[in-house]
């Protein structure tokens, strides 16, 4: 057997370490397979870069100035066919499609020719929306029946210009249903249920969770509290790829208001610049890929918060478990599914006083750091990622 994966990035952010994970448990049991991108660069053996940076940027002004995101990229998008072509895969597994790197029109009207099964892992809601990945901020439901009047065109995937949401809507619905062998993984429940309402709902859909790497994520020694003179404070760590609205930095500003000194925020993966306007009672880090040093941040404190207002499974949660930490999160998306009572505590979104009583009870009461790794022991990425292998096996024979 060999499969191909195609994604916006190749061992970097959270859907790049998953196709890498997924490349490493398939290169255990001896498939042969080739990781597609087309973002930044990777020293991933198996890695294959497409385009380049100026394929990004046009593709970018081509989204920003006409309000067409997927369309563009028709070289790197035919120089990936040519790759398949040269490969020859018996399964192609789709991860994010968008990401200013492909042209989806030419892609799809490929593999509806190619005809060999593809697997599809949706990580977030952009495959059945007129333009979005997310909707639940905006309280927006058009993507069932049609898009239109889109109330984020200037929310990623940026349009400065004109609102195509509704044709872009139809469009996808025809190229993203021509093609006959199609399977498609969500990452959380609350996905699948959403895409079985979408112009997606004739294609077989199964929940695989993401899944993390236990010999990485544990409780981990950690220096952190003496670095930064924390040895009696209760710290709160929140942790993001990116800063934006939907990751809830808001929140946590709040908080810094609405706790006592006791308590200390700590974030990581903030830019420099909103680094430097934090308030002095919260301790900013900038972006990391080195995961011994997210363990260690997470064994260093007392609770994780995702105050996420929109997400599918965020690996973070997973991550701040495995090693010992429990975690608060807003009940939006996937983000609880990861929790059970033992573990941490779910709040309604944006409800602020709810979350400060949150963390005050675990302040007061705690919860039991074997509790936590107990929980997450069911989100292994060996066991959770062998099933996409139980996966294309399944497939193949079909096909």
């Amino acid at each position: 057997m060999k499969v191909v994966q195609i994604n916006s990035v190749c061992g970097t952010g959270s859907t790049g370490r998953i196709a890498t994970d997924i490349s490493k448990i398939m290169t255990e049991n001896e498939i042969e397979n080739y990781i597609l991108y087309g973002v930044g660069l990777s020293d991933y053996p198996l890695g294959i870069k497409i385009g380049n940076n100026f394929n990004i940027r046009t593709h970018q002004l081509h989204t920003r100035l006409l309000g067409w995101h997927g369309y563009a990229s028709h070289l790197a998008t035919r120089q990936l066919i040519r790759e398949l072509e040269r490969i020859n895969p018996d399964i192609i597994h789709l991860h994010n499609i968008h990401g200013f790197y492909l042209n989806i029109e030419i892609l799809f009207r490929y593999l509806a020719v190619f005809d060999k099964p593809v697997v599809w892992t949706l990580h977030d809601c952009w495959a059945f929306t007129g333009h979005c990945a997310y909707f639940d901020y905006a309280q927006c439901d058009k993507w069932r029946i049609g898009c239109g009047a889109c109330p984020q065109k200037k929310s990623y995937p940026v349009s400065w210009l004109f609102d195509h949401s509704l044709e872009s809507w139809k469009r996808k619905r025809e190229l993203f249903t021509i093609v006959r062998n199609m399977h498609i993984v969500t990452p959380s429940q609350w996905l699948a249920d959403l895409v079985k309402h979408s112009f997606l709902k004739d294609y077989p859909v199964e929940v695989i969770h993401n899944g993390i790497d236990l010999d990485v994520f544990q409780p981990t020694d950690s220096s952190f509290r003496e670095k930064n003179t924390l040895q009696d404070k209760f710290i709160i760590l929140g942790v993001a790829s990116s800063w934006g609205r939907r990751k809830g930095l808001s929140y946590f500003l709040q908080l810094a208001n609405d706790l006592d000194e006791k308590f200390r925020i700590v974030l990581v993966g903030l830019t420099h610049k909103q680094k430097a306007n934090l308030p002095q009672s919260i301790i900013g880090v900038t972006r990391t890929n080195n995961v011994k040093e997210l363990a260690e941040l997470y064994s260093a404190a007392d609770v994780f918060v995702n105050p996420t207002l929109e997400d599918n499974f965020p690996t973070v949660n997973l991550e701040a478990l495995a090693c010992g930490t429990p975690v608060i999160t807003f009940n939006t998306g996937g983000s609880p599914e990861a929790l059970d009572d033992a573990c941490g505590i779910g709040v309604d979104k944006g409800n602020v006083d709810e979350l400060v009583a949150a963390i005050i009870n675990i302040s007061n009461h705690g919860i039991l750091q074997q509790s936590c790794i107990s929980r997450v022991n069911k989100f292994d990425k060996q066991a959770k990622f062998m099933a996409y292998i139980d996966l294309y096996n399944q497939e193949e024979v079909k096909s």
